[in-house]
């Protein structure tokens, strides 16, 4: 289980690590303090988040955060998919850990992905290859972890009837305990959204969700609102894209009907291809969204060191996690129609 630390030493430890290469400089880490790990917010605008300390030149995505807002998951993936895992960091007092290997996530024979905190703060879903026992093979199956005296327990596998003999990916959880997610339909061999309500304790058989949410050529990775207003979906093969995936939003009305699905738009949308994760914070303040938009730094003279800096430094094509203020989102809701 995660350990607890005094901020003494928490401090101390912090000053003994170094920062990645910056450009031309190595500095050391900052004490990270304040919401966010300290990090100017977000308005209109789309900003990267926590650069060069969640936002690397590695492949990041999948952002979730506690109700409490002390404890931030990430993931982090290298070798095109092979090593993919979740990373934590947790507030002690106003100082942020450095983001290390979420404790339950570390065998590298697994992969762990796609973090969502309940709404209550209580559990941790996430995906996983891990096999449920010694008799059963690795599939990408939904996995949580439960919070008691403030440590996260071993993670438990969620089961029938959400998880199947298929993949299952994305779990994203409302107020009333009803799990949206991604299941692989092996007949169809196509990924569609589902979700399945709690009754009495036990999840129903999942109902695969109407056609103004499982849009477009490919669909996955659905963020569901707690209060379950909307869903944001990522897609692929719309007409209006801006190019490859893009997230798309459809409002849920009180007649249960779900809106025709609405472009998100270029505050978070662009012309690369991967645009596939997106979370909402508890307090509905922020979007966290993953993109692998290129930044403004170029490479004035090409060298090995030029090459390494540019590398070592996010924006650099790899996958991003930026954020924003989801003031916008209102502003779309009043755009929808529906059918």
């Amino acid at each position: 289980m995660i350990k607890r630390v005094s901020p003494a030493l928490l401090i101390l430890s912090m000053a003994m690590f170094a920062c990645r290469p910056n450009h031309n400089s190595t500095v050391k880490s900052p004490v990270l303090q304040s919401d966010y790990l300290g990090q100017t917010t977000p308005t209109d605008s789309a900003l990267l988040f926590a650069p060069n300390i969640v936002s690397t030149g590695m492949n990041e995505r999948d952002f979730a955060i506690t109700p409490d807002g002390n404890e931030i998951f990430f993931c982090r993936e290298v070798g095109n998919f092979q090593y993919t895992t979740i990373f934590y960091s947790q507030r002690i007092g106003d100082i942020w850990t450095t983001p290390n290997v979420f404790e339950h996530c570390t065998n590298p024979n697994y992969k762990y992905i796609e973090p969502h905190v309940s709404p209550d703060g209580k559990k941790l879903y996430f995906i996983s290859t891990m096999p449920i026992d010694s008799a059963s093979q690795p599939n990408e199956d939904i996995w949580y972890s439960t919070k008691v005296e403030g440590n996260w327990e071993k993670p438990k596998n969620l089961g029938a009837p959400v998880n199947t003999n298929s993949k299952e990916f994305f779990p994203s959880v409302t107020h009333d305990g009803t799990i949206y997610y991604t299941h692989l339909d092996t007949i169809a061999k196509d990924e569609f959204i589902y979700r399945s309500r709690i009754v009495n304790g036990a999840y129903q058989q999942p109902e695969k969700l109407g056609p103004n949410v499982n849009i477009g050529q490919a669909r996955f990775n659905a963020f569901i609102n707690p209060d379950e207003s909307y869903i944001i979906i990522p897609a692929f093969g719309m007409p209006n894209s801006f190019g490859g995936t893009d997230y798309y939003i459809s409002f849920r009305n009180n007649s249960n009907q779900w809106s025709l699905p609405l472009n998100m738009g270029d505050k978070i949308n662009s012309a690369n291809p991967k645009e596939w994760s997106a979370a909402v914070t508890p307090n509905g303040k922020y979007l966290f969204f993953m993109s692998a938009q290129q930044g403004n730094h170029k490479i004035k003279e090409l060298n090995p060191q030029a090459f390494l800096n540019y590398h070592n430094a996010p924006q650099n094509g790899n996958t991003d996690i930026y954020w924003i203020n989801t003031h916008f989102i209102d502003d779309l809701r009043k755009q929808a129609k529906y059918n």
